[in-house]
C-alpha cells in the first residue's frame, strides 16, 4: 500500500519534460490525479468453502490491502478489502441456516442498492464464486437468481460467475499436478460445469452469463499449488468493467508472474491484459487532449520488450512504432506492471 503509484511516477515525468506545453501538462497530469482517485468497487460472494480469500489473495495480494472487518455497524459480517483502486466487498453466501441466510441476502441486497457520492450505483461489478468440487450448488443458484440478479438493475453484464477448484472437481482424479493442469476427461466435465450453470441460470432467470472455471491455488506450508486459468479471470473481469475504470486495476493486480503462468490456452489472455490495461492507461491519462500520439505513441516496445511489438501491431499507431525520445516518461514502475504477464 505505501509503494509509488503509477499515475504518480508518470505525472512526476510529465512535470519534468520539457517538450511540451503548460496546457498539455496540466491536463495529462490532471488525468492521472483522477485516474489515482478512481475506485473499481466488486462485490465477492458464494458458499463457504468456495475460495473467495484464495482467489482475493491470488489475483490482488490481499496481505497489501487495508481489512475493514465490517462495512457498517449492521453489517458486521461483510468484510472490506481496499487496496489502492481496487474495493472487495467480500459477503458469505447461502446456506448457512434460515436466519443467517435472511440476514446474508438483506446485506447482499443492500449493498447491491448503495450508491456513491455522485448517486451512481457503488458497486461495479459482482463476482459469484462456485465451488467446483461440490454438486450440491443449489444454495448458489438460489443466491444468483433470487438475492443478485433481481437486485442488479438494467445493467446485469455486472454479474460474473466463476467456479474455483477446478482441480477437485472430479475429487481430485485427471487433475496433472506436475503441469498443473487438467486432463482431457476433467476439461470435458470442467465444460459440462459450465454449460449446466449457465442453462440453469438462463432458465430460472432468463439472463444469460458465461461462466469459466479456475483454480485460484494455494499455500499451505511446505505445499503449494500455482493457480489455473487466474489470468482468464483477470481478463474476465476486465472485459465486464467499464473503459473509463480498467487502467484502475494496473495499480493493484498481484506482481508475482508466477500467479499468471498457467491457463487453457485457448486465447492469449496474458497479451490482452497487456493491451487492455495499456490501452486504458493511455486513454486515461491524455483524454481531452490531443497529445495522445505525441506523449504515448510508441511506447509498446518500451513497455513491453518484444511482445509489445505484437501490442503495438494490435493497436495501431497509438503504441506502435519506434520508441520515441518520451518513452522515458515509462518508469521502472509502470514497466514491472506489464512485464508480469511476458
Amino acid at each position: 500500500m505505501n509503494e509509488k503509484h503509477f499515475a504518480d511516477e508518470l505525472a512526476d515525468e510529465i512535470e519534468r519534460d520539457n517538450t511540451l506545453s503548460d496546457d498539455a501538462k496540466a491536463r495529462v497530469v490532471h488525468n492521472l490525479h483522477k485516474l489515482k482517485k478512481t475506485k473499481v468497487n466488486i462485490l465477492i460472494t458464494g458458499a463457504t468453502g468456495c475460495g473467495k480469500s484464495s482467489t482475493i489473495n491470488a489475483l490482488f495480494n490481499s496481505e497489501k490491502a487495508k481489512v475493514g472487518q465490517g462495512v457498517n455497524p449492521e453489517t458486521m459480517d461483510v468484510q472490506k478489502f481496499e487496496f489502492n483502486n481496487i474495493v472487495l466487498y467480500d459477503t458469505p453466501g447461502l446456506g448457512d441456516g434460515k436466519d443467517a441466510d435472511i440476514k446474508h441476502s438483506k446485506n447482499i441486497i443492500d449493498k447491491l442498492h448503495e450508491t456513491d457520492t455522485n448517486g451512481s450505483l457503488l458497486i461495479d461489478l459482482v463476482l459469484v464464486i462456485l465451488e467446483g468440487g461440490s454438486r450440491d450448488l443449489g444454495t448458489s443458484f438460489e443466491l444468483i437468481n433470487q438475492v443478485i440478479i433481481p437486485n442488479l438493475g438494467e445493467d446485469k453484464n455486472r454479474l460474473l460467475v466463476a467456479i474455483n477448484q477446478a482441480d477437485m472437481a472430479m475429487k481430485g482424479r485427471n487433475w496433472n499436478h506436475k503441469e498443473n493442469r487438467p486432463e482431457p476427461e476433467l476439461i470435458k466435465f470442467l465444460d459440462e460445469k459450465v454449460v449446466s450453470t449457465q442453462s440453469r441460470i438462463k432458465e430460472a432467470t432468463r439472463v444469460d452469463v458465461e461462466p469459466i472455471y479456475y483454480c485460484a491455488g494455494y499455500k499451505d506450508g511446505d505445499q503449494a499449488q500455482n493457480p489455473y486459468n487466474l489470468s482468464k479471470l483477470l481478463l474476465f473481469i476486465l472485459r465486464h468493467t467499464k473503459e473509463e475504470k480498467r487502467a484502475a486495476f494496473a495499480q493493484d493486480i498481484n506482481r508475482d508472474k508466477t500467479m499468471w503462468a498457467d491457463d487453457d490456452r485457448l486465447e492469449n489472455y496474458r497479451q490482452e491484459i497487456q493491451e487492455t490495461l495499456w490501452e486504458a492507461i493511455r486513454s486515461t491519462a491524455s483524454k481531452g487532449s490531443d497529445i495522445g500520439k505525441d506523449v504515448f505513441g510508441g511506447v509498446g516496445e518500451f513497455l513491453f520488450g518484444e511482445p509489445g511489438k505484437r501490442v503495438g501491431e494490435g493497436l495501431g499507431n497509438v503504441v506502435g512504432g519506434a520508441v520515441g525520445g518520451l518513452a522515458g516518461l515509462f518508469g521502472r514502475g509502470i514497466k514491472s506492471i506489464f512485464s508480469i504477464f511476458d
